[in-house]
């Protein structure tokens, strides 16, 4: 069975400390949105922006772990997405039917939700439904973030487990984006590579595929976290866009 013995919830294996890895996440993600509002789509910012996914998707798996209540989790989670979808659209020139990430993360706490209660056979119809929904609302991430989920809880109480998972999962997702052709202005010499060396080298060398520099923060345990008022966790989101729009204004891009 994909997911063994759910009556006995299998604590997770990796970095537990949400507190820190929120905020390392909401860095990252400022990273990214800046190099798309500020630097024009400057490629290494995006590149670095990609740690910040998997870091929120291994947040709301601890979440779900520790949480007293799901449904409160779950509407906390909706709610900031609702608030901040008008700054998402307005910073990064979104419509309303190209929602923000926590519509994906919304959907993905469903999923695992499902899986973990097993009622009705909800093990197998929840996650099918939070993939579909993913496709048919335009999550961002679609299909392949809500699969991040399922993965990752599956083996959430073993490091390897985790590791081998993120790799595999971001090594096939990066082949949905072309290779790069530089990195720092450096010229990736492809053509100066034998065959042997390509197999190896090109598949790390992926947007999608950056977001393996998350594994230290989902492995390395650290000594103490930090403990943020809910409302900072939560207003991190919004104040990130905020702070991005007022910057974008001052300096006139």
């Amino acid at each position: 069975m994909l997911f063994p013995d759910q009556s006995a919830e299998r604590a997770p294996a990796g970095n537990l400390a949400t507190g820190w890895l929120k905020l390392i996440a909401v860095f990252f993600m400022f990273i990214d949105h800046s190099g798309k509002m500020l630097f024009a789509n400057m490629q290494e910012m995006r590149m670095l922006g990609r740690i910040a996914f998997p870091i929120y998707v291994w947040c709301m798996i601890v979440g779900l772990h520790y949480t007293r209540s799901v449904p409160k989790y779950l509407l906390r989670v909706l709610a900031v997405g609702i608030l901040s979808q008008p700054l998402y659209m307005w910073g990064l020139n979104h419509t309303w039917n190209q929602p923000n990430i926590f519509l994906t993360l919304a959907l993905g706490l469903c999923a695992l939700w499902g899986i973990r209660e097993k009622r009705y056979g909800s093990e197998i119809w929840a996650p099918a439904a939070a993939i579909l929904l993913a496709n048919v609302l335009r999550a961002v991430y679609g299909w392949k973030g809500i699969m991040l989920f399922i993965l990752l809880y599956a083996v959430r109480d073993s490091r390897s487990g985790i590791a081998a998972v993120t790799v595999a999962w971001f090594l096939f997702w990066g082949t949905y984006y072309k290779l790069f052709d530089t990195i720092l202005g450096i010229r990736i010499p492809y053509d100066q590579m034998t065959q042997a060396v390509k197999l190896v080298v090109q598949p790390f060398l992926h947007l999608e595929t950056m977001a393996l520099l998350s594994l230290p923060f989902l492995l390395i345990r650290f000594r103490k976290d930090i403990r943020l008022p809910k409302w900072v966790s939560y207003g991190l989101y919004p104040a990130h866009l905020l702070l991005l729009i007022a910057l974008e204004k001052i300096v006139g891009v």
